[in-house]
């Protein structure tokens, strides 16, 4: 028997999950997630911080955007999903360039001294700092609580989410799309790609046209810090070249090599010597040796070629809805994409601006 809905959604992470919450109050809504559960891969992967300058100028507005529903989630949770952080940028002589073009058009970014940083992360050796940067409201964000409200607001609202539901058929008969999982048969007239690093795959099961998504995996480590310190107040410190970097969690640090290796879509895991590197580019710049390794891990980050997520309408074929490529800033701007999905897929004016909307369009690859 065919279940039949207003919209499919194809993956059950932050975005397709955002976009369920969205959408369920006005129109009935089903989801289909590979996994046994909601946000086994990035989201349940990601370093989780809100950083407003974190990203290219379409991303930034849509930080700015996601800003106040990280602050006050009204029903999605009755605390906000932000607690301080701050983020310390740190350049050598050769990462200048890096620096200055980071602080080129950010808002909140305090230039400081060596000195300062060190006393903000007391780990780091001045010595090789040429150039240092604070953005003290750069705050952790409580991924798995926006998941979870997320969850909550769509099943609220009459949404079905179906797990250990790969897609393995999509067509298209007449005005509705048929999605054929093991889990049962789907149909609706609108079909939302927020398939992560599969999205490009889900695409080709009908022949829309590819826009060239790249998953890219991101490894990091849980260190032990030496005994003494206590880390629970110290910023994010990243090298401005994204050769690294390093943040607090649970008293101990999560250590990162910024790796984006080009694989293909799966469930990423480490690779052991791009891991060993990058924390050797981590220790050269502390006074901390690292001597052991509690635990890795590795999630994927997917990127188009101008690093700016596909959202919207796909050309030329009905009812083809891309929600894909939020690369690194996936979290941080679910609440603005998560909006923006259901107002385009519902006819709805959009507050974000019309350079933004169009900057993501998924046609300005044709």
């Amino acid at each position: 028997m065919t279940e039949k809905a207003d919209f499919i959604i194809i993956g059950g992470g932050i975005a397709g999950m955002g976009a369920a919450a969205r959408l369920a109050p006005s129109a009935k809504v089903i989801l289909l997630e590979m996994e046994d559960a909601p946000g086994r891969h990035s989201t349940g992967r990601s370093a989780a911080i809100f950083i407003r300058n974190y990203g290219n100028r379409t991303l930034r507005a849509l930080n700015a955007a996601s800003e106040p529903v990280l602050k006050e989630p009204e029903g999605i949770s009755e605390e906000s999903l932000l607690t301080p952080r701050g983020e310390l940028l740190i350049a050598t002589e050769d990462e200048l360039s890096n620096f200055d073009s980071y602080l080129d058009g950010a808002e909140g970014m305090e230039r400081i001294s060596a000195e300062d940083a060190v006393t903000l992360f007391p780990l780091l050796r001045p010595e090789p700092i040429a150039a240092a940067a604070i953005e003290r409201d750069a705050q952790d964000i409580d991924v798995d609580r926006l998941l979870q409200g997320f969850v909550r607001i769509a099943r609220r609202n009459g949404a079905k989410i179906v797990t250990d539901a790969p897609v393995s058929a999509l067509t298209r008969s007449g005005t509705a799309w048929t999605a054929e999982t093991p889990a049962g048969t789907f149909e609706a007239p609108v079909v939302i790609n927020a398939a992560g690093a599969w999205a490009d795959a889900v695409a080709g099961l009908v022949g829309v046209a590819k826009v060239g998504l790249v998953p890219m995996r991101r490894s990091a480590a849980i260190l032990p810090v030496p005994d003494g310190l206590d880390v629970t107040r110290w910023p994010l410190v990243a090298s401005a070249s994204e050769a690294w970097y390093a943040k607090p969690d649970a008293g101990k640090l999560m250590v990162s090599p910024a790796d984006e290796d080009p694989v293909e879509p799966h469930d990423a895991w480490p690779d052991d010597m791009v891991l060993a590197e990058g924390l050797y580019r981590f220790e050269q710049a502390v006074t901390m040796p690292v001597t052991r390794v509690e635990r890795s891990w590795a999630g994927l980050r997917n990127f188009v070629a101008d690093r700016t997520p596909v959202v919207g309408f796909a050309q030329g074929t009905e009812g083809f809805f891309w929600l894909a490529g939020q690369g690194g800033y996936g979290v941080q701007t679910a609440p603005a994409l998560s909006q923006l999905t259901a107002d385009l897929c519902l006819g709805r004016a959009s507050p974000l601006d019309r350079d933004v909307i169009k900057a993501l369009d998924p046609n300005r690859f044709a």
